[in-house]
């Protein structure tokens, strides 16, 4: 892994922060995570990687989708979140890789789909880090970007207020997946969850 930027040593520090009490933070968005698993159509056999994967919530659901022959590898920069993760018992599920997203120790074209919760906002670069994921999918494959409620009510939590320059924003992010590899397919943003969904293009 490369040597990291202040943007990630950041990231680190805010995650190494709450990585212990994470979870209970947020104790009722397992179902959200299922359901936006099974949003990515995943069959059995196939490959997924989930990108920003901290205590890996989404890794059982995941596995359950891709069955004993599918291949799940849940990556993060935060060691205290993977070790979190592993308290939790969902390393059974799938791989933990301790990489940066934004450099991935992936070979091209590898995975299905990738799955990413919350990870947007913390991309340092995000076309250029959304071209990274784009380049360890097969042509054809799957992205989403989740956040178990939406941007209202996230900004709410957060005592923020919405402006027109959010990366999430339908407008900003289309235009966004669509330089960076993707094309967007569907896209969601309600109280109980965000979920954008997009295409790996050719």
């Amino acid at each position: 892994m490369r040597s990291m930027s202040l943007d990630h040593t950041h990231v680190q520090e805010f995650f190494t922060a709450r990585a212990a009490d994470w979870d209970s933070r947020f104790p009722d968005d397992g179902p959200a995570y299922a359901a936006a698993a099974a949003e990515l159509g995943l069959c059995e056999g196939d490959r997924v990687l989930d990108a920003g994967c901290g205590t890996g919530r989404a890794l059982p659901p995941l596995r359950a989708a891709v069955g004993a022959s599918g291949v799940v590898v849940g990556v993060d920069l935060t060691p205290a979140m993977l070790q979190a993760a592993v308290r939790a018992a969902r390393d059974r599920a799938g791989r933990l890789l301790l990489a940066d997203v934004t450099a991935l120790p992936l070979r091209s074209r590898t995975f299905d789909a990738v799955f990413a919760a919350g990870l947007v906002a913390h991309l340092p670069r995000p076309e250029e880090n959304l071209r990274e994921l784009a380049r360890v999918v097969r042509p054809g494959g799957v992205l989403a970007l989740f956040h178990p409620v939406g941007r209202a009510a996230l900004a709410a939590r957060q005592g923020r207020v919405i402006t027109p320059d959010d990366l999430r924003a339908e407008p900003n992010l289309r235009r966004l997946l669509t330089g960076s590899g993707w094309r967007m397919t569907s896209y969601t943003d309600e109280d109980t969850r965000f979920l954008a969904l997009a295409v790996r293009e050719d």
